[in-house]
């Protein structure tokens, strides 16, 4: 896997015009309690919305409103047609899933996408599972903008966490997508590793997750 992904990264206002992408089911897990966040999760490739609906529906997490969409055979925009009202907003996502979130993050910081078109959405969370930052090489200079970029990014709080026994995105891709995203100007980011974990989610992270979005949300407490 490279560690840059040109099928994020680049992308013109022309290749969108031509081709026409049709998302699968978005599957909605709505808060047991008082609604206080909404969290966009975004699956992986060869995955969907579904099983990760079923998923985030036990987290003992009754404030947050989970989005699962299903994602097309092709990456595209996210957030396009997704309402929210409430206050906060988060992303996260499993492997692909996990690198859309990212490069999103830093879009939400320079306050556009790669192709130069509004970013307008306001983020305040973003978790990332097993995967990778995309468009790493450019980041740096990208983030010397303006001081409203430095101030964004230091600011947005960011949990990536990863397996060492990962065979499919390797740990180091991990571990170095922190370190860029760090020496970047991203200070409020958290990286967790777990020793014989794959490709996959244990419930010891699943709860990292639930910790770190109650604290950072700032929510009313977990459901026992």
């Amino acid at each position: 896997m490279s560690f840059t992904s040109p099928s994020i990264c680049s992308g013109s206002r022309a290749t969108a015009t031509k081709k026409t992408f049709e998302f699968g089911r978005t599957h909605v897990v709505r808060p047991k309690g008082k609604h206080q966040a909404t969290i966009v999760w975004l699956h992986g490739l060869g995955d969907n919305g579904s099983s990760w609906s079923q998923l985030l529906e036990t987290l003992p997490l009754p404030n947050i409103k989970w989005i699962c969409p299903t994602a097309p055979t092709r990456p595209v925009a996210i957030f396009g047609g997704f309402p929210c009202t409430a206050f906060k907003l988060g992303i996260g996502g499993f492997s692909m899933g996990a690198a859309t979130a990212l490069y999103s993050a830093t879009c939400c910081t320079q306050g556009r996408y790669g192709n130069g078109s509004p970013y307008t959405v306001n983020i305040s969370a973003v978790v990332g599972l097993s995967g990778w930052l995309p468009c790493s090489r450019s980041l740096k200079n990208n983030m010397g903008g303006s001081n409203e970029t430095v101030r964004r990014a230091a600011s947005l709080p960011l949990l990536l966490c990863h397996g060492r026994a990962d065979d499919v995105v390797l740990y180091k891709y991990g571990e170095k997508s922190a370190e860029v995203l760090s020496s970047a100007g991203f200070r409020s980011l958290t990286f967790k590793t777990y020793n014989g974990l794959g490709h996959y989610t244990v419930p010891e992270e699943m709860d990292e997750v639930c910790n770190w979005l109650t604290a950072r949300l700032g929510l009313e407490g977990k459901r026992s």
